[in-house]
């Protein structure tokens, strides 16, 4: 229980710290976004205008404890303010369109890059020093060289404006009715293939070597030489003994490489202009909305702090090892 409340502890520290800095950015920017935007519009704003938009960005004249009291009360009602790119649209239900779209596109390609990856690392360390070994985890790590954008530019060259095998960009085609039907469905799966397979592909030696390494250690354990001085069959052991002991470390490595899958997705959204966070806050910085890239910044990292509590929270049920302060 030591481990877990440690654990609470860290997380709520950090997600002040992010609430934090999301308020005092652009509070210590030079000027404010208020009178950028003002510039933007190149003095077509009225000055009432212009004071109004401060206070709907809450850049008042009042003490910044209390603008931060503010901040606080209007996060906790869920106020993010309205955008302005979208405008009147406001930001929170904005950043739930977006959000939708990249926990959809996201959580595939992590899925798929977990259990290929840790699969073809145990089978890498199971056949280490083979042909296996020789060929596959050079070829994921050249592929890992690459960034996300410049993966992404590849894959949309090649595959879709030379080949014409899929879409080059956008979550469905524009003749396509969303509705749950094999039509949409299609087009769907056929537009987010090449960003799932960005993210998959940029994302896959960071389980391949953290499950092949473990495995060589495992493998050298005395609970494997038992079970193969009894005789066990391979299969068994590779999967019940070997494969199953060095999965622990794997969990672990999923909350670290959670962000930089995440960053890694947003990048890949831009390319392909898919309609998730990442496009939405191009599309912020651009329009210079400040609202919406404090909510979907803010978005970000707290849906990263969560998902660290809930590797967290599962590696407390599964190693008995973190129970020990009970």
């Amino acid at each position: 229980m030591n481990f877990l409340l440690s654990k609470m502890g860290l997380y709520a520290v950090a997600g002040w710290a992010v609430i934090t800095l999301n308020f005092l950015i652009p509070r210590l920017m030079p000027g404010d976004p208020a009178s950028a935007l003002f510039a933007r519009f190149k003095g077509k704003l009225k000055p009432d205008a212009m004071e109004a938009l401060r206070q709907q960005l809450g850049l008042n004249d009042a003490p910044l404890l209390k603008q931060y009291w503010d901040y606080i009360a209007q996060l906790a009602q869920g106020e993010f303010g309205l955008s302005i790119a979208f405008h009147p649209e406001p930001v929170l239900g904005v950043i739930k369109i977006g959000f939708i779209w990249t926990v959809g596109l996201s959580g595939v390609a992590v899925l798929i890059s977990v259990v290929v990856g840790t699969g073809l690392g145990a089978y890498a360390a199971w056949r280490q020093g083979g042909r296996f070994d020789a060929i596959v985890p050079p070829a994921v790590a050249f592929l890992a060289a690459f960034p996300y954008f410049f993966l992404a530019m590849i894959l949309l060259f090649f595959l879709g404006l030379e080949w014409g095998l899929f879409p080059l960009g956008m979550a469905y085609g524009p003749y396509s009715a969303p509705g749950f039907n094999g039509g949409f469905i299609y087009d769907l799966v056929s537009h987010g293939f090449l960003p799932c397979l960005t993210i998959v592909l940029a994302s896959l030696s960071g389980w391949l070597f953290v499950m092949r390494n473990t495995m060589i250690g495992v493998m050298g354990d005395e609970y494997v030489c038992l079970a193969h001085a009894k005789g066990l069959s391979r299969r068994r052991i590779f999967v019940a003994y070997a494969m199953r002991n060095a999965l622990l470390p794997s969990l672990t490595s999923f909350g670290m490489a959670l962000g930089f899958i995440v960053s890694g997705a947003l990048l890949t959204e831009v390319v392909f202009s898919y309609p998730g966070l990442g496009y939405l806050l191009l599309k912020a910085i651009l329009s210079q909305d400040y609202p919406l890239m404090q909510g979907i910044f803010l978005m970000i990292t707290l849906s990263v702090l969560l998902a660290n509590i809930l590797v967290d929270a599962l590696y407390y049920v599964l190693d008995p090892r973190t129970r020990g302060g009970r």
